[in-house]
């Protein structure tokens, strides 16, 4: 006869005949592992005014350099920092409308600029930080992930299948016959990364 055996999760597709040809312990077991993330992407922009586009411009060049000239004194690698946007657009008569003539005057063009800066989870709070101080004031988002993306998975996997098995055992015991080897297992369980605390900041 067949040696029996333990199954993780069983395949919808699969169907377990119970017969006296077929001798085995079908067991559904599930686990799950919570990771902490290791890598940030932090989301880094501001907006910048001035009277006329060339002068609005100007603003805005003259933060975008100081903004990536912190993160990179920071020893934050180029390739890490990526551009998402850059636009320089008149601005609207009902963003300014509750401004004095004279601030009006001063911002009748408006630069935005924004980017993504990668980087390993505990340093997020400290780029987050440096930008903000040399004028990115429109950032805040942390997006956390991992490395390795299948790790949770793969582990959440093996744990389960090891429940599985020993559950197998004791209904073994319990049937007075011996578990023989797996023959089928199928892997349906995610991973899943926890996030540490965004203490992010996030100016308007």
């Amino acid at each position: 006869m067949p040696p029996p055996s333990s199954q993780l999760p069983p395949s919808p597709a699969q169907t377990i005949q119970v017969n006296k040809d077929n001798r085995t312990i079908a067991i559904t077991a599930t686990d799950k592992v919570i990771a902490m993330a290791d890598t940030a992407t932090v989301h880094l922009g501001f907006i910048a005014y001035g009277p006329d586009s060339d002068a609005a411009y100007a603003t805005g060049s003259r933060l975008s350099n100081a903004i990536v000239k912190a993160l990179t004194a920071a020893g934050v690698p180029n390739d890490a920092i990526e551009s998402e946007n850059q636009n320089v657009s008149p601005v609207q008569e009902y963003q300014i409308e509750k401004l004095t003539p004279a601030e009006k005057a001063q911002r009748r063009f408006q630069v935005v600029q924004s980017w993504t800066v990668r980087t390993p989870a505990d340093d997020a709070a400290k780029i987050l930080d440096l930008a903000v101080k040399a004028g990115a004031n429109q950032s805040g988002q942390i997006d956390w992930s991992l490395k390795d993306e299948n790790a949770p998975q793969a582990e959440a996997a093996g744990k389960a299948l090891q429940r599985a098995r020993t559950v197998a055992s004791e209904m073994a015991k319990g049937l007075s016959v011996k578990l023989g080897a797996l023959i089928y297992a199928n892997n349906e369980t995610p991973g899943r990364a926890a996030a540490p605390s965004d203490a992010g900041h996030d100016q308007g």
